[in-house]
């Protein structure tokens, strides 16, 4: 292809992807369940201070307008007037009920001044709205379930939301905020790898648990005592893909695509290459989607000479980008595979038809067993379909419940989810952690297809269901 045609390309999914985000993301309110509120991608100040980026409701953190209900709640909040605040949250969620915000803030509201045990979640609002709703749904489901079931031995849970850009230095200073505040025993987040190491070195010395849903970097195992995560490592992806393309598409060569300024795009892509090696194949061509010089269409004719018969786009949200033009100058030639910050809508309106039959592995997908309670009341507390990243927040909610009924210390968070006996079942099974902090689980391959329950045109489909 062309430099000419490939800048085509570009200057057409950069169109697409800023008609996105003018335009609405509407088909997120069927199959990924976001609200027009939340579909903004405006960025919030980046000089705010720690205790400015937290919030139990006496503000908002979400980018964009706030409806006049909402914003009435959480003023309430701030003068300590809970019955108005109860009334009205509960009305802004009548009107839109796909706000995990406002969900979280009314729960907080109804416990008054009464005693609570309080956990953080540090989600990547001023820069990923979209993925900071994802993780919120997750844990305002669970704080929402728990309360409404009496709370943990009678103590409801409160939650403080917290704001940290996906930074790993803004996310050291919220994880420092939040462990000076003695009351919470815990966090759900960071986001990506990057920022949760970063975070983690606070956390462990601070002496407080983070469960991160989303960090998937082989880095993170043994990285901290205090640090778990729900979602598997990118060992179990990888090796999933790899033995996708080795024994099912029976294909030995491949070239991977990945972004070296990322943790999780590093890890999947070294994870997946050994795998490769292990299982009888070869990666012959390794392309660097971060540098200057990158060319999708060069990269994919190199590595069409090189003999690849599948490319693997091990990109991290920032290179996805890039990664959807490799998707289109390909036209289908080689076969594709992909890691989960792949699982996107974007992927399926900017890939379209060239991305068809493109396999992914996510850690879980709603359709693989839609008779799970946790799918069944998810459709009914958000009025859709949720993704991988809210029921792994979920996990780790319902993780750090089981721990607070056993201990609710700090301390005994971290004995309970580090026993041997630990426990519980989640949104995508039985949650057991490791020694090394992660969790022994597995892996769900989706490829895309023709369907519109996304509204797109296309839909991801659990391998498993395929006929």
């Amino acid at each position: 292809m062309s430099q000419k045609n490939e800048t085509k390309i570009l200057v057409l999914a950069l169109l697409i992807t800023l008609g996105l985000v003018g335009g609405g993301l509407w088909w997120f309110n069927g199959k990924y369940g976001f609200s027009d509120k939340e579909k903004t991608s405006q960025n919030l100040p980046a000089n705010q201070s720690p205790q400015q980026r937290i919030s139990f409701g006496n503000k908002t953190l979400m980018p964009g307008e706030v409806r006049p209900e909402k914003q009435a709640g959480i003023e309430a909040i701030a003068n300590a007037n809970f019955s108005k605040a109860i009334s009205n949250l509960e009305t802004s969620l009548r009107a839109n009920r796909n706000d995990p915000e406002a969900l979280i803030f009314v729960n907080n509201a109804r416990i008054r001044s009464q005693k609570s045990y309080t956990i953080g979640v540090s989600v990547p609002i001023g820069t990923d709205p979209n993925g900071a709703s994802e993780i919120l749904r997750g844990v305002a489901q669970a704080q929402n379930e728990i309360n409404q079931a009496g709370g943990i031995n009678g103590v409801k849970l409160k939650v403080a939301i917290a704001n940290d850009d996906n930074n790993p230095e803004t996310a050291k200073q919220v994880a420092t905020e939040l462990v000076k505040n003695q009351e919470i025993l815990g966090v759900v987040g960071p986001y990506a790898s990057d920022v949760t190491l970063a975070a983690g070195t606070v956390y462990q010395s601070g002496q407080l648990v983070a469960i991160s849903p989303v960090s998937t970097s082989v880095k993170l195992s043994n990285f901290s005592r205090y640090v778990f995560r729900t979602v598997p490592s990118d060992y179990i992806a990888a090796r999933a893909l790899a033995d996708y393309m080795l024994t099912k598409l029976q294909q030995k060569n491949a070239a991977v695509f990945f972004n070296s300024q990322s943790s999780y795009s590093l890890s999947l892509k070294s994870e997946f290459v050994t795998a490769v090696s292990l299982g009888g194949g070869q990666v012959s061509a390794e392309f660097d989607l971060s540098g200057p010089d990158f060319s999708a269409s060069k990269s994919v004719e190199q590595a069409i000479q090189r003999g690849a018969q599948v490319l693997m786009l091990a990109a991290n949200t920032e290179s996805l980008d890039k990664a959807l033009q490799v998707v289109r100058v390909n036209r289908k030639r080689l076969k594709l595979l992909g890691g989960d910050d792949v699982y996107t809508p974007k992927t399926l309106e900017i890939g379209a038809e060239e991305a068809v039959g493109m396999t992914v592995a996510v850690p879980w997908h709603i359709d693989a067993d839609p008779k799970l309670s946790f799918s069944q009341q998810s459709r009914k507390l958000w009025g859709a379909d949720v993704n991988w990243r809210t029921a792994l927040a979920y996990d780790a909610v319902r993780s750090l419940i089981v721990a607070l009924q056993r201990n609710p210390t700090r301390t005994g968070v971290q004995q309970a989810l580090s026993s041997s006996d630990f426990s519980t079942t989640g949104a995508s099974g039985t949650i057991r952690f490791l020694p090394s902090g992660d969790r022994n689980a597995n892996i769900q391959l989706v490829q895309i297809l023709p369907g519109n329950r996304s509204r797109t045109g296309y839909d991801f489909v659990p391998v498993s269901q395929q006929r």
